[in-house]
């Protein structure tokens, strides 16, 4: 297989030897979209998942909250993408939420490990969905694949989340965790948030700005995942640029790009009375500093690999 990305544009352009039948789940979501119309667009067959009866062949009714999916047919998928769970930071984490935010990734994770297990013909991979928040907070510490777990909501999420596919792995198919990183498009996530204040001159570093923020643009996040369809990678990989920086760092990088001041400081007590405190501290006000060792040992080559870079191609159109 070749893989090339254009450096410094938001085009990205692969070859693959054959084309594929992908089966993703969470396809109308954020990456989810992305990733089907980019899997489209280089000839490749994608499936998605859908809770409610299938409209024609190319989707897979389940109900994975119930356990119910038809094995048959998965029949003739060549890769399975599970990118679906409820979002961490959609509403606040009262005790019902979080474990919404749980059982949305793990009960998803293990239908699909058992199912794909119990296959004659499996598929050659599954991709499983994963985040950095297995790390936990670790302030300066530089982390990587290879690095211990914290502690903390997240950190146990994201174990009982990986854990789940262990069918799948015991079944012999390589399984690959997506640790993702914070996902930056202008489309969605944090940094369509940040955007309005940023534009209107409003914009500012989180606290002391201090707290390492993991970062990958869209782009790439789509382009890891299509390189490690066929990479001959498992286990662990984080999703993330090779250039981590501090929120105070992203801040000043953002706001230059938008030719905007950045000199209003957000405290910790407006987000927090908002969010709730542990929700804030999760999101805005602790970090990772995270990086993709084992993307780039594969070979993987980043489109954005510095912030000044990324933002540009996103915001520069």
């Amino acid at each position: 297989m070749s893989f090339r990305v254009l450096m410094g544009t938001t085009s990205l352009r692969t070859t693959y030897p054959f084309a594929m039948r992908i089966a993703i789940t969470g396809a109308s979501g954020l990456i989810g979209t992305a990733l089907t119309s980019h899997l489209r667009g280089n000839g490749h067959e994608r499936v998605s998942f859908v809770r409610r009866p299938a409209a024609s062949p190319a989707e897979i009714s389940w109900d994975p909250m119930a356990g119910k999916l038809n094995a048959r047919d998965l029949d003739g998928i060549d890769a399975v993408v599970h990118l679906a769970g409820a979002g961490i930071g959609d509403k606040r984490w009262t005790p019902s939420y979080k474990r919404e935010i749980l059982e949305s990734r793990t009960a998803t994770t293990a239908l699909l490990a058992r199912t794909i297990a119990s296959l004659s013909r499996k598929p050659s991979v599954f991709l499983s969905g994963s985040a950095i928040g297995i790390y936990g907070p670790r302030n300066d510490e530089q982390l990587d694949e290879s690095s211990n777990h914290g502690s903390g909501f997240l950190v146990d999420v994201c174990q009982q989340w990986e854990a789940a596919a262990k069918p799948a792995i015991d079944a012999g198919v390589r399984t690959v965790f997506l640790r993702t990183g914070i996902v930056l498009t202008p489309k969605g996530g944090a940094l369509k948030k940040l955007l309005l204040a940023f534009r209107i001159g409003a914009g500012g570093r989180f606290g002391n700005g201090k707290q390492w923020q993991s970062w990958i643009t869209l782009d790439d996040e789509i382009g890891a995942i299509q390189h490690l369809l066929t990479a001959n990678v498992s286990g662990p990989v984080n999703l993330t640029a090779p250039s981590p920086v501090t929120n105070a760092e992203f801040t000043t990088v953002l706001a230059k790009v938008l030719r905007r001041p950045a000199i209003l400081p957000i405290p910790s007590f407006g987000p927090k009375i908002l969010l709730g405190g542990e929700l804030a501290d999760a999101l805005l006000f602790t970090g990772q500093r995270v990086m993709p060792k084992a993307l780039l040992a594969s070979g993987y080559e980043f489109a954005h690999p510095t912030l000044d870079i990324g933002l540009r191609a996103l915001l520069t159109k």
